[in-house]
C-alpha cells in the first residue's frame, strides 16, 4: 500500500464513519472526530465514563495524521502513518467491525417511464499476505456478476464513482442471482488464489534457504549431544515458525451491489 493510497483510503473510512475533514492537503489530513469514532480509536474509555456520569459536554479529539512527512510544513505536530503502522492497523481492523458487509443500489432515475433492472455483484476486498522472515502484503478487490459470471478485478475503484443507496431506489428491481452467493464466493476464492500461482515465488525459495543454514548452525551447535534437550526442538520449531514460507488471505470485507448494466462503464 503506498502513502498515496493510505491517504485515499483515511478520507474515505473518515467520511463514511461522518467524520469532518477539516484539512485535506497532500501531505497530511485533519478530521474532527465523532463521539463514536473518538471511542473506537482514541482508547479514552475513562474520559467517556466520567462524561456519561456526570452528564459533561463531550468533545471528541481531532486528530491530524501526516501521510507524506517529506511535504509536511516543518515542525507539524500530528501522527505519522505509513504501513504497518499501528494506527493504520487499528483503523483497519475498525473497517472490518464496522464494515464487514454491506447490501448496496444503485440509485438509478427512471429511463422513458420504466423500470430499471438493476444486477447483482458479489464483491470481496482481501489482503494476500506474503510471510515467511519478511512480511509483503498487497490488496485485492474482486467482483462477480451473480448472473452472467463475469470477474471483475480493481471492483472497488470502479464503484467508487456510482451513486448508491441502502435502500432500493423507485422504478428499479433487482434481478434474481442464477449463482447462489455462497458459490459465488467459492468461485472467488478460487480466482484470487489462482492469481498468484504464476507469480515469482523466489522470495520464498530464498526463504526455505536462509532456514537450512539457520537449521544447519543448530544441528551444528547440537552435535556433540548423545540426545537431543529440551531447547533444541524448542529452538528447531522457533526456527519453522520464522521461516515456513506462507501465503494468507484474509477478507478486509464485501457485500453485494445491485447495479445497472451501464453502472461500470
Amino acid at each position: 500500500m503506498q502513502q498515496q493510497e493510505i491517504h485515499d483510503f483515511l478520507i474515505t473510512f473518515f467520511e463514511a464513519n461522518d467524520c469532518e475533514v477539516l484539512e485535506n492537503a497532500p501531505s497530511h489530513i485533519t478530521v474532527q472526530l465523532t463521539i463514536e469514532m473518538d471511542k473506537e480509536l482514541m482508547n479514552r474509555p475513562f474520559y467517556w465514563h466520567y462524561l456519561e456520569k456526570t452528564g459533561g459536554i463531550p468533545n471528541p479529539a481531532q486528530i491530524t495524521f501526516i501521510t507524506d512527512p517529506e511535504q509536511a510544513p516543518p515542525n507539524m505536530k500530528g501522527e505519522r502513518i505509513h504501513f504497518g503502522s499501528p494506527r493504520l492497523h487499528q483503523i483497519i481492523e475498525s473497517t472490518k467491525r464496522l464494515a464487514g458487509y454491506t447490501r448496496l443500489f444503485e440509485d438509478t432515475l427512471p429511463s422513458n417511464g420504466r423500470h430499471n433492472p438493476l444486477f447483482p455483484w458479489l464483491t470481496l476486498n482481501v489482503k494476500i499476505s506474503y510471510q515467511c522472515d519478511r512480511k509483503k502484503d498487497t490488496f485485492m478487490s474482486v467482483g462477480l456478476n451473480l448472473i452472467s459470471g463475469e470477474i471483475m478485478e480493481g471492483f472497488h475503484n470502479r464503484v467508487l464513482p456510482v451513486k448508491v443507496t441502502p435502500k432500493i431506489p423507485d422504478y428499479s428491481f433487482t434481478l434474481s442471482p442464477l449463482i447462489m452467493p455462497k458459490s459465488g464466493l467459492a468461485r472467488l476464492d478460487t480466482y484470487i488464489r489462482t492469481s498468484f500461482e504464476n507469480d515469482d515465488h523466489s522470495w520464498a525459495e530464498e526463504a526455505m534457504e536462509r532456514w537450512q543454514n539457520d537449521l544447519n548452525l543448530l544441528e551444528h551447535f547440537y552435535k556433540d549431544m548423545d540426545e537431543k534437550s529440551e531447547s533444541y526442538f524448542t529452538e528447531k520449531q522457533a526456527l519453522q515458525a520464522q521461516y515456513e514460507p506462507n501465503i494468507l488471505i484474509s477478507i478486509i470485507n464485501g457485500g453485494l451491489f445491485y447495479l445497472s448494466d451501464r453502472a461500470l462503464g
